[in-house]
């Protein structure tokens, strides 16, 4: 004992009010001041007068915000009245974090009544021995880590969104038809086998639906389930991410873009170089499944959804190595312009990438269906000629300028495509000795203390050749 309140906690079953037992009818009747986690529950009117906890769900943070204002509320009223009741669904010994926060709570005896769990409709709904199956139970909400490395059966309870049933789906590439159990003991029940890829689809989940797999081929993907929570979490809890949107994060994927391609520069010049280009690609990641969460939030598609679009998606596109033997290889252009019912190659492009790649995109897609010249060497004429239309316009309007210098930097990337050359790798790299050798060339200044110039490039350049 500690001196101090006193919780009573009480089951209200798993639905059914006819399945609540005689302990807690009594206790509900001794006790006048009474609490009940959430009145969304088809038993919670025997309780009443009670203080629901609904209000805390509509606005914490967190489940774990919620549960602790739960205990904080119960331990605050038990210490002013002395005792006091606290009724949940089910039983509070199954699948009941507050209760077990308040168990561990030293301010308060917490005194608890067993009571008919949903496990025990689920056994009888479904048939199965749980001892002899050696069935695990486990949380929906941290089912990424409470089913790592698990392959046994699982019955999963508090399924009671659709992001707790995609990340479900998310935690395993591939699973078997399960079983979404729905209302368990009332009369609208409901036990809905679906593939594995429905499970987030199949119904209208609430605080009374839970999920039997009868077991994987594979254990739970621990690590990108672990990750899928983590920003889910920042995305609940971090004041930062919690307003980004899908626009205002388009810089920072962009961002992360351009650092992959920098590491990827890089992988032969340092010895660390995939150890950055592995943190690179976190960073992208990270971009992609934030992208994929707020689609979630506002009910479109989940991360899940992406890998299993662009799974889907790639096999279709290679016939030549999932199809028949002998199944040639498609033209990509044309198939692409079927599948997605486009009157042009052209569509697809986005008129938002870098010019130069924005430029090689395009000279792509006319070369795919057979406009294009033959060969490097019948792409390098059109450079001279562009050059001297560029010299002539020179002494005329800017206008004219900005238009035959264009076609000179479109002609270049055309050379630059035949000779099998990005030219944006290309330029970044020309770009980036320039910046290397002007740092050498104002090091070299600082030293001499004299002004950058020509002279001091060339003898920074004579150096690297003879290193």
């Amino acid at each position: 004992m500690t001196g101090g309140g006193r919780v009573v906690v009480v089951g209200l079953g798993p639905g059914d009010p006819g399945l609540v037992n005689v302990a807690a009818t009594e206790q509900m009747r001794r006790i006048p001041t009474r609490f009940i986690r959430t009145s969304r529950h088809p038993s919670a009117y025997l309780a009443e007068p009670a203080v629901p906890f609904d209000d805390l769900y509509d606005q914490a943070v967190s489940l774990d915000d919620v549960y602790a204002g739960i205990v904080d509320a119960l331990v605050e009223a038990a210490l002013t009245e002395g005792e006091v009741l606290y009724a949940v669904p089910g039983s509070p010994l199954v699948a009941e974090r507050s209760v077990e926060l308040l168990r561990s709570d030293a301010r308060v005896d917490a005194v608890v009544f067993p009571a008919l769990s949903f496990v025990d409709i689920a056994w009888a709904a479904l048939g199965v021995d749980p001892l002899h199956a050696g069935v695990r139970l486990i949380d929906g909400h941290r089912f990424a880590t409470e089913a790592a490395g698990e392959s046994a059966p699982m019955l999963v309870a508090q399924c009671d969104s659709p992001l707790v049933l995609s990340g479900i789906k998310l935690s395993v590439e591939t699973g078997p038809e399960v079983t979404v159990l729905h209302h368990l003991g009332l009369p609208d029940q409901a036990l809905i086998k679906v593939a594995w890829e429905d499970i987030d689809r199949s119904v209208a989940p609430d605080h009374l639906t839970s999920l039997w797999i009868p077991g994987l081929a594979a254990p739970v993907a621990m690590e990108l389930a672990r990750f899928d929570e983590l920003v889910r979490t920042l995305r609940a809890r971090c004041p930062w991410d919690r307003q980004q949107t899908h626009r205002s994060l388009t810089r920072h994927l962009l961002e992360e873009t351009y650092e992959v391609l920098e590491a990827i520069d890089e992988l032969d010049s340092t010895p660390a170089g995939y150890d950055h280009l592995e943190e690179e690609l976190g960073d992208l990641l990270f971009q992609v499944a934030f992208h994929a969460n707020l689609a979630a939030e506002a009910g479109q598609f989940t991360l899940a959804d992406v890998a299993r679009g662009i799974h889907d998606k790639l096999v279709e596109r290679h016939p030549h190595v999932f199809g028949p033997p002998g199944e040639p290889i498609p033209n990509w252009e044309e198939l692409k312009k079927a599948e997605k019912g486009r009157a042009s190659v052209m569509e697809g492009v986005p008129g938002s990438l870098p010019s130069l790649l924005y430029a090689f995109k395009v000279q792509s897609k006319a070369a795919s269906v057979g406009f294009d010249w033959k060969n490097a060497a019948g792409a390098w004429p059109k450079i001279r000629e562009e050059l001297d239309e560029l010299e002539e316009a020179m002494g005329g309007s800017g206008e004219a300028v900005n238009e035959e210098l264009g076609d000179v930097l479109f002609s270049v990337v055309n050379v630059a495509r035949h000779l099998g050359i990005d030219p944006e790798a290309s330029l970044r790299d020309a770009t980036a000795k320039f910046r290397e050798r002007f740092v050498a060339v104002e090091r070299l200044a600082a030293e001499r203390r004299v002004e950058v110039s020509d002279d001091l490039w060339e003898q920074v350049k004579a150096s690297e050749h003879r290193t």
